[in-house]
């Protein structure tokens, strides 16, 4: 048995404390498509998962990263290199990806990708069949109606 102590309180068991540490901080991160217009999709995701109780990460609203009405990003070089910087960012900081497949989108598709290749937990989200096999071999979870997500999110949590 193992002893910290600490200024406020003893804890006997370190691996116990790291456990609860680790399942009170997931952090879960919404994918989807912001140019092909579904970034009010993303944000009600971001407010239904908080309410539900889940920590969040919002990279949309956490640095005014709402650029759903660029466009044309062909000139835009930098902030091209802005967005995708603080995106990626993001994904490293999450432990768990929900990715809304409603639209295309080359960002959650590569977010998805660099998810999988850091071992982050994805689910994807969506309530009409989807034709290509990309996105369901890089997900983790297939769900197709708000209760299972939340489901599998407290399951997580709890493992």
């Amino acid at each position: 048995m193992y002893e910290v102590n600490t200024n406020d309180f003893t804890i006997t068991n370190v691996s116990y404390y790291i456990t609860l540490m680790v399942l009170q901080s997931m952090k879960v991160m919404v994918c989807g498509s912001i140019g092909y217009g579904g970034i009010e999709e993303i944000r009600k995701f971001y407010d239904d998962i908080h309410n539900a109780g889940f920590d969040i990460l919002d990279h949309v609203e956490g640095k005014d990263m709402d650029y759903s009405d660029i466009k044309d990003f062909r000139n835009k070089r930098t902030l091209s290199k802005e967005i995708v910087d603080h995106d990626l960012n993001y994904v490293t900081k999450a432990d768990v990806l929900v990715v809304i497949m409603n639209k295309p989108s080359y960002g959650t598709a590569i977010e998805m990708a660099k998810a999988k290749e850091a071992g982050k937990t994805i689910i994807l989200y969506s309530p009409e069949p989807i034709p290509t096999p990309w996105p369901i071999h890089f997900s983790d979870h297939v769900v197709s109606n708000y209760p299972e997500m939340i489901e599998i999110l407290t399951d997580l949590k709890k493992s």
